[in-house]
């Protein structure tokens, strides 16, 4: 079983280990594309005045912007899975996992980086901001990874079973071949986006702490507030609805 997971912008800033090295991510044989894209980043917030960094990260504020003008290959970094703080995060809580329960995220979530493209989330990462959709100069990040990291992506699918609690966004970076499951939410009728990220979080929780490697497993173990609405099979495709009840 792999989870294709979304990131977040909201990270943790501790940095525990050493800096990035084509040792750190996941597909060591395309470190060599991931460089052009972290030398892009790199000589851009090298060159870059104040206000042209504080309109790139979305930041008012000079010290936060001061902190991110930092070269990304001299930062300590952390395993992904730790470095996102957001909603979806949150609801995961992975530091309360048990230890078996840890090992089954860290070896079989694909989270999908706007800098770093697909890593795993036991791979290191340094503290990063580039908001989705955003271009370093002209290059497009998700047509980027699209281009580059398919084939291996592919390969290290292939055999798996795929549950996808990405983001709609992050299908540009990458998209399935082969069968696969995702899961929609809804509530008072209508689908919800937002708050999707807290229940695509919980489920990556479900998964982890019942060592899931099937989805009809994981259907038996949705919590109460989580009503199986519909299944849906659209080309290859498994879409399951679920209602949140009160």
């Amino acid at each position: 079983m792999k989870i294709l997971f979304s990131p977040s912008e909201a990270k943790n800033s501790f940095c525990d280990n050493a800096p990035l090295d084509e040792n750190s991510l996941i597909f060591k044989e395309l470190f060599s594309k991931r460089l052009e894209i972290l030398n892009a980043y790199n000589d851009f917030i090298k060159n870059s005045n104040l206000d042209e960094l504080k309109a790139f990260f979305e930041l008012k504020n000079e010290n936060e912007v001061l902190s991110f003008k930092k070269d990304i290959f001299l930062q300590g970094s952390c395993e992904a899975i730790q470095r996102y703080s957001g909603v979806a995060y949150e609801y995961l809580d992975f530091p309360s996992l048990d230890e078996l329960s840890k090992k089954y995220v860290r070896e079989n979530t694909v989270i999908f980086s706007n800098l770093l493209g697909p890593i795993l989330a036991s791979d290191k990462i340094p503290n990063y901001r580039l908001k989705q959709g955003s271009k370093i100069g002209t290059i497009s990040l998700e047509n980027f990874y699209k281009i580059h990291f398919k084939k291996a992506l592919d390969d290290f699918l292939k055999d798996e079973d795929v549950i996808d609690l990405r983001a709609n966004f992050y299908e540009k970076f990458y998209k399935i071949d082969k069968k696969f499951y995702t899961y929609k939410f809804i509530k008072n009728g209508k689908t919800v986006s937002h708050f999707a990220k807290a229940y695509r979080g919980l489920l990556l929780r479900i998964l982890a702490q019942n060592k899931i490697q099937d989805n009809k497993d994981l259907l038996k173990k949705l919590p109460s507030n989580l009503n199986l609405v519909d299944i849906k099979l659209i080309k290859n495709k498994e879409e399951i609805s679920l209602e949140i009840l009160e």
